[in-house]
């Protein structure tokens, strides 16, 4: 796993060919016991290492029209998408199949009016929004709603200033966001709710004071970033922190070369792969979050990627400035 070599020598280099190759294996292990247990979630797996490999430059590397092909099964006639070939539909999936979508240049394919009408319906009387027919309420669902109709330029289908006042309504007094009023503040709902602010033009409603320098408070003695006070730090927090810094202009408040350091620390430097801190096994969830943070450390051969949409900044301009 990682070099156990004292941290005064040379950092080790970010092993980009070994994941790639390990994103595009993990995509054909169909029969392996962790392919099973994410069967239901296949649809963000694509995303997380679609999008991993867009920002090193590899995404030709897939075949375009298989995975288009096998994501046009997973829509519902809701408009919605499931996370795989005969699930239920989800906000959760929606998003990440627009997404997938967009980095291939490929959102004309998409009914537009189907799936923003399934995603807006998803909308409550007091801005929130479900994850689906169920009913769950979660700021994570309102950050997917407003990132992917603005994708999709599809905004206008929903009551915004009701959106943006219930994410207000989940702000706490340390300046962060939890998952509903009065929830606890947490790095995921906190990038959730500032994303779906940055977007919809609201961030004025952030103490970015007050919610950066709990977001710095997360950075711990190895440089990762923990999600809560107390916890161990995780590279996926590389990437929901530091977004959330970034968009509130406070990025500077962390120790960036510590980061990097322990980001690549957590390489499976044989093998390919980053898990969620050194030494344990590695995942393409963490893969993606790993290489998006480095995306947004500015690491040399990462291409940048968009802070509030989890997108390359290539693919959001391309979708932002056509028509």
């Amino acid at each position: 796993m990682s070099s156990s070599t004292p941290s005064s020598t040379k950092m080790c280099q970010l092993v980009a060919d070994k994941h790639v190759r390990y994103i595009l294996m993990a995509e054909k292990k169909k029969e392996s016991f962790e392919s099973v247990v994410m069967d239901h979630l296949r649809m963000n797996g694509a995303y997380w290492g679609l999008t991993a490999l867009d920002l090193l430059e590899k995404l030709g590397s897939v075949s375009e029209d298989e995975v288009v092909s096998w994501l046009m099964t997973c829509q519902h006639e809701s408009g919605g998408f499931a996370g795989n070939t005969g699930h239920d539909p989800h906000i959760l999936y929606t998003l990440s199949a627009v997404q997938i979508l967009a980095l291939f240049d490929k959102l004309d394919i998409l009914d537009v009016e189907k799936v923003s009408s399934y995603v807006a319906g998803l909308q409550n009387e007091d801005g929130s929004f479900s994850g689906d027919m169920w009913g769950e309420i979660d700021t994570r669902f309102s950050y997917i709603a407003i990132c992917c109709l603005s994708i999709l330029k599809c905004l206008d289908k929903i009551n915004v200033e009701k959106a943006v006042d219930y994410i207000v309504s989940c702000k706490n007094l340390d300046g962060g966001f939890g998952c509903t009023p009065g929830a606890e503040s947490h790095a995921g709902q906190i990038f959730c709710c500032v994303g779906a602010l940055a977007i919809t033009g609201s961030l004025h409603h952030v103490d970015k004071d007050l919610l950066g320098w709990w977001l710095c408070e997360r950075q711990v003695k190895n440089g990762g970033l923990n999600g809560r006070p107390e916890k161990l730090a995780d590279v996926c927090y590389s990437w929901w922190v530091l977004s959330s810094l970034i968009m509130i202009d406070r990025v500077h408040w962390i120790d960036k070369a510590k980061l990097v350091k322990f980001i690549l620390d957590c390489q499976d430097l044989e093998n390919g792969g980053i898990s969620d801190r050194p030494d344990d096994a590695v995942d393409i969830f963490h893969t993606y979050f790993g290489v998006a943070g480095l995306s947004l450390l500015e690491y040399p051969g990462v291409k940048a990627i968009d802070p509030a949409y989890a997108l390359p900044v290539d693919v959001i301009n391309r979708i932002m400035f056509t028509k």
